[in-house]
């Protein structure tokens, strides 16, 4: 859901280059990312969805679970013209931020 706006990672997509996960985020939300986001989501800023500056996310941090491994999947997607990322990765940080904003 991260990288799938980059035509590249598509192409690593269908050549099975990565591996995919599915993992519950944030308490109630679903992430669907490949083995090299799932580690690189830790350089995200907490602040852009929500959290305090200093709150650890990704990998052993706040609410970060394993649901299920997945196969690769290409779908066509929406997305923003301005920062790239897929529609769902959108909805899932404006769902985060609504999250965080009631904390």
């Amino acid at each position: 859901m991260d990288c799938g706006h980059d035509p590249m990672e598509v192409v690593h997509a269908q050549k099975g280059r990565h591996t995919y996960a599915e993992y519950r985020v944030f308490g109630a939300l679903s992430l669907v990312l490949c083995n090299f986001c799932q580690v690189d989501f830790t350089s995200y800023a907490p602040a852009y969805f929500g959290l305090p500056s200093g709150t650890q996310i990704g990998l052993g941090g706040r609410d970060w679970q394993l649901i299920r491994e997945m196969p690769a999947t290409v779908r066509k997607d929406k997305c923003c013209a301005s920062c790239g990322h897929r529609l769902s990765f959108l909805e899932f940080v404006l769902q985060a931020r609504e999250i965080h904003a009631m904390a």
